[in-house]
């Protein structure tokens, strides 16, 4: 670790293997991540506990952990630069979760849209662990005494709560342990839209596999569900505030300002007055440019999986490490023997 990341801090994040790791994945997560690497101590998880939460096959569980793994180092995550596990490989998670579920208050839960927009008509038939989903990731964050977290808009409300529960378990035991963690904010791309509706993020639940790109998607699928992304008929405005009531539109100009690193303003005085039609075109050969060397790296490294298996358990092996003398501060806090 150089003194450069020692000083700027700790940084955890991860996501769930939930399979078909898509464009919005690697926009709102993965890329900036990689960037994070530099410049500060980086724990990166596969939230393997998370996705229990509803029901998952085993052997399907086993192998999206993988391809999880794969999208992340294939994005630019280096696992020896950064650490690279799965949440279960610590118990520690599980452990501070418990002792979070008793500092936490119904309350706070209360308010996690999250939850409602999962649990949607059928709450009283969700699991208990769906419901205090947002106390084991307050966990995970803290078991490392994280400085930062990068989140996205839809991530937010659960950063509060880590910091509400920080904050209460500091004060509740008269000692300043852990860290009220600040929120890195990603720009462009933070948040990927469905291309088939522009009010929905992009998500690998939904049905259409036109709504979605891929991160194993060739560069002829890439074409064709951008060519069928809906959009509308007006050209491209001046700026990006002539998008605001053109949700799809703003997806499409939104992914090519995040894959091109420029602003959505830039992106739209670029293409002022062209149709989508060439706009769309010019946005396909950036995403495949950009997502094939992405693509072809997991392909490769899914062909290993002994190769993933390695460095998921030496990746938690190191964050064991770190994790241990703080759970052992915490339990001697709480006054656990």
């Amino acid at each position: 670790m150089t003194t450069q990341q020692q000083t700027a801090g700790r940084v955890f994040s991860g996501a769930q293997p939930s399979g078909n790791m898509h464009l919005g994945n690697y926009l709102g997560a993965f890329k900036n991540w990689v960037r994070l690497q530099d410049n500060y101590e980086c724990i990166y998880c596969v939230v393997d506990m998370h996705a229990i939460t509803v029901w998952q096959d085993p052997a399907e569980l086993q192998s999206q952990t993988r391809e999880a793994a794969a999208a992340y180092m294939a994005a630019g995550v280096n696992p020896e630069q950064s650490i690279l596990f799965n949440q279960s490989k610590v118990a520690g998670h599980a452990e501070l979760a418990w002792i979070f579920n008793c500092v936490s208050r119904l309350g706070w839960l209360n308010r996690m849209t999250q939850f409602k927009d999962k649990a949607g008509k059928n709450k009283e038939k969700s699991s208990v662990g769906l419901y205090v989903y947002p106390n084991l990731m307050a966990a995970d964050i803290l078991l490392y005494k994280a400085t930062h977290v990068p989140v996205g808009d839809d991530q937010k409300q659960h950063l509060e709560l880590t910091r509400d529960i920080a904050q209460k378990f500091n004060t509740d035991f008269g000692k300043e342990l852990f860290p009220l963690t600040e929120p890195i904010i990603m720009g462009e791309g933070a948040r990927i839209m469905s291309l088939r509706d522009g009010s929905k993020k992009m998500s690998k639940s939904d049905p259409s596999e036109f709504s979605r790109i891929n991160l194993n998607d060739d560069a002829d699928t890439i074409a064709q569900k951008i060519r069928k992304a809906r959009t509308d008929a007006e050209p491209l405005p001046a700026t990006a505030e002539g998008l605001d009531s053109r949700p799809e539109a703003a997806n499409l100009v939104g992914i090519y300002a995040a894959l091109m690193d420029q602003s959505r303003d830039a992106v739209c005085a670029e293409f002022e007055g062209q149709g989508f039609a060439e706009f769309k075109k010019a946005l396909t050969d950036v995403a495949a440019a950009k997502l094939a060397p992405i693509t072809e790296e997991m392909a490769r490294l899914q062909k290993d999986p002994g190769y993933i298996d390695s460095v998921l358990a030496s990746g938690g092996e190191r964050a064991a490490a770190i994790a241990a003398p703080i759970l052992a501060e915490i339990k001697s806090t709480v006054g656990f023997l």
